[in-house]
């Protein structure tokens, strides 16, 4: 039977009912939202004469837990349009509706006893067949069959969604023994594939997997702060980025998540798993318990670890908890020598090594945190799984965490880290080595471009299932590696297309990364079918290299920074006008340069969380490697006539001007950056590659012409001057924009209307690019715009005067 999931019902409109609601409208579905109804009125609708029957009365729930979510920032939904999506309701008018749902989903309070009353209406409407499922966190899934129907139970198990749900990658499935198989792979493929996340298969124990680890993670730290007396920002630097986890790192993000709720987890494992070798960890330590009492809970009460005041000169500053005197204090910098050392190292397998074996207080923490984890998670199987690779699973897709418990032990190398707990009298489960008596060293090996692991029960390695579809660049071995400089790779990714990745810190594009771009479009013409440009980074690309222009430009070397530019804009024309496909597979920050590559490329297969834009006017220039002339051209194709023309050419304008930033794919076709008919976006970061792959051949194989440079592009010259030259001098005579940024923005107007031109002329594509890269020049040239860009080489972030 081939399943379909056209229409979704979501039962509870809390946090994260309706969070889940509006990810289901992300991906396209149909979603009715239902809620209870409220029992009294509130004054408002008292004054305006309601009564209980109304509707708007009936649904004020629902439509306010909506209209609360959607306010939300970071925002759930990928588009305000998507929000039509979502239909509203109640329990008692509108439980009719799931009759027509594929998939109900439940999220009300965590109460088995309200839960089983909410099962008894769906089994009123449910036709026979339809998926039903409860994102509990925290009630055995199996308790929730009691009196339900036979084809109820068939069709039920648990899919525990992580908040918020569109940002967090992770869906545990849970299924009860009544669960037909059918059900769970359906949902372990299409959590997977459609709606992006890592879908881990669970068993029904107490918080499955990874709150059972994650939980159990943090309170190990909790102590361990009291017994190393260690600070909360030394933790926090500690077990941010330095080691591949958030940046929100431990107590930041007990914060985010609430005290109150980890402990509900901490207290729900030590209650319900009375055998847990570990179960003293979840015991609360004393400073929780009188931040509990405080209502200390984190950022719901403005207070938790961390604390944001007002100072004496009235600037905002964040004040950190003293867990021994509970008052909070001025921030504290933190240096180790094992940080100090680790923080060269890009591989995150060889730093995890090094901060392993820091010498200091430092490397003292990673030994006692690394071994606690490292026996329970050995302890665990076949507890909460059988497989070790699903517990790694969980803890990255849940706790952001880049490296999994066995992936990091791995790094480490398991025999030291064996010698080293013994050394400590104690010993990881019997399993581990029994893995080693066979002659097997590490949990995770690859073969034939495929991730495998170690199997417990036939002593072997298993390939990891799922892979089917996937490519992964950091799978593919060397030799599938056809050519490489310190800023790229060019792979063989088969099917006569090549990858090329980028290896720069955020990815930005220097001279080695062009370089490798017109080297790989070389490759490409003379042995390949089509090109694919996309990487495994945090980012796809952050832009240009702004320390190079900065630095030529201080140097005043105009030559060589002319030169530059023009080395730009001749790689993105390659991009445009090569003899083979090119496929760009931009995912998170795809800013500046990156975004202008994205745009040159023959087709985008965008990732869903795409943060694009042309970002140059925030350091004082315009985009300069052809994502001016672009938006001129794609402007020219959808030119009308009078004052929507106007109105057009302003919203370009903006879009640069404001260097505005999609928050999503689907907004970057809303500003622009993508375009509607030729690029796509896939919501499954794993997949995203291999579809880019499909895309690339498709274009090939159907027969590929090379296009040609456009000279039919209509500006509108002095007519689009005029609307900029009139706009920025009333911003500025208001006063609110600078002298600088009314500069900036005449010579962006001055490129994108073409110039200094009586009508509406045709202009080449060559023409523009070389008014781009004199204004780009000009602006360089400029002090301001030399006090942004070291600003954000210095800082991180734009000075705006």
């Amino acid at each position: 039977m081939k399943r379909v999931i056209k229409k979704v019902a979501v039962l509870g409109s809390g946090i994260m009912g309706s969070r889940i609601a509006c990810h289901f409208a992300n991906v396209g579905l149909e979603v009715v939202l239902l809620d209870i109804v409220p029992r009294e009125l509130t004054k408002k609708e008292e004054a305006s004469g309601k009564d209980l029957k109304d509707k708007a009365v009936r649904n004020r729930l629902v439509n306010d837990a909506l209209k609360s979510t959607l306010k939300s920032s970071p925002s759930p939904i990928y588009s305000k349009s998507f929000v039509n999506r979502i239909v509203t309701g109640n329990f008692e008018d509108d439980m009719k509706l799931i009759s027509n749902c594929d998939w109900v989903i439940e999220v009300v309070v965590e109460r088995l006893d309200i839960k089983k009353i909410v099962f008894d209406q769906v089994e009123e409407f449910r036709k026979p067949g339809t998926l039903i499922t409860s994102n509990t966190s925290g009630i055995p899934i199996h308790l929730m069959l009691e009196g339900r129907s036979e084809d109820f139970k068939k069709h039920f198990c648990g899919t525990h969604f992580f908040n918020p749900p569109r940002y967090l990658k992770l869906l545990e499935i849970i299924p009860t023994p009544e669960t037909s198989k059918e059900v769970v792979d359906f949902f372990m493929d299409y959590g997977a594939k459609i709606l992006g996340k890592t879908t881990v298969l669970c068993k029904d124990t107490p918080a499955f997997i990874a709150n059972r680890v994650g939980v159990f993670s943090i309170q190990s730290l909790f102590h361990l702060v009291e017994e190393m007396d260690l600070t909360v920002e030394e933790v926090d630097k500690l077990t941010g980025p330095a080691m591949g986890r958030p940046k929100s790192a431990t107590f930041r993000t007990c914060d985010v998540v609430g005290l109150d709720t980890l402990v509900h987890v901490a207290n729900g494992v030590r209650e319900n798993c009375p055998n847990d070798e570990s179960k003293s960890v979840f015991e609360i330590p004393e400073y929780l318990n009188k931040m509990l009492e405080n209502n200390w809970l984190g950022s719901k009460t403005k207070q938790g670890f961390y604390k944001k005041i007002k100072n004496e000169k009235g600037k905002s500053e964040i004040l950190s908890l003293d867990l021994k005197t509970l008052e909070y204090k001025p921030k504290s910098k933190v240096k180790f020598p094992t940080l100090d050392m680790a923080k060269t190292i890009d591989n995150l397998p060889a730093r995890t090594k090094v901060l392993y074996n820091g010498m200091d207080k430092a490397g003292e923490f990673y030994k006692k945190s690394f071994h606690g984890l490292f026996l329970y998670v050995t302890n665990r199987i076949p507890e909460i799984s059988d497989e070790l690779y699903r517990i790694d699973d969980a803890l990255k897709a849940g706790f952001g965490w880049e490296i999994g418990a066995f992936e990091s032990w791995d790094a480490i190398g398991v025999r030291e880290v064996i010698k080293n707990l013994e050394a400590n009298n104690t010993k990881p489960a019997a399993w581990v080595y029994e893995m080693l008596d066979a002659g097997i060293e590490k949990f995770y090996t690859i073969a034939d471009g495929k991730k495998m692991y170690y199997d417990i029960p036939s002593k072997s390695y298993k390939i990891i299932p799922g892979q089917e579809g996937i490519i992964r660049l950091s799978n593919i071995g060397e030799d599938k590696i056809v050519w490489k400089n310190t800023g790229c790779t060019i792979k063989d990714i088969g099917d006569g297309i090549l990858n090329i990745e980028f290896h720069s810190k955020m990815n930005t594009i220097g001279g080695d990364i062009l370089n490798g771009l017109n080297k790989a479009i070389d490759l490409a013409e003379s042995d390949y079918k089509g090109l694919v440009v996309s990487n495994e980074g945090q980012n796809f690309s952050a832009g240009a290299n702004v320390g190079m222009i900065f630095m030529m430009a201080v140097e005043q070397e105009w030559d060589e920074l002319n030169f530059a530019i023009s080395t730009f804009q001749k790689t993105m024309g390659r991009m445009r006008f090569s003899s083979i496909p090119v496929v760009a597979a931009p995912h998170n920050m795809a800013l500046g340069g990156g975004c202008e590559l994205s745009m040159h490329c023959d087709k985008v297969v965008a990732h869903a969380e795409l943060y694009m834009g042309l970002v140059e006017f925030g350091v004082g220039l315009i985009p300069g490697g052809g994502g001016t002339k672009e938006f001129a051209l794609r402007l020219s194709d959808e030119l009308n006539d009078g004052d929507m023309r106007i109105n057009q050419f302003r919203n370009r304008f903006l879009t640069i001007g404001q260097a505005q930033v999609s928050t999503s794919a689907a907004e970057a076709f809303e500003k622009g950056y993508l375009r509607k008919g030729i690029d796509e976006i896939v919501v499954s970061r794993d997949h995203q590659l291999a579809h880019a792959k499909e895309a690339c051949l498709a274009l090939a194989n159907k027969g590929y012409a090379q296009p040609i440079e456009r000279k039919d592009i209509k500006v509108l010259g002095n007519e689009g001057m005029g609307i900029v030259y009139i706009g920025a001098h009333t911003m500025k005579s208001g006063h609110y924009i600078s002298e600088h940024d009314a500069l900036i923005s005449e010579k962006l107007g001055y490129v994108l209307a073409g110039g200094d031109l009586s009508q509406i002329t045709e202009v080449s594509e060559q023409y523009l690019l070389d008014m781009e890269r004199k204004a780009f020049l000009e602006l360089c040239q400029e002090k301001k715009t030399l006090e942004r860009i070291q600003s954000i080489i210095q800082t991180g972030k734009i000075l705006r005067n």
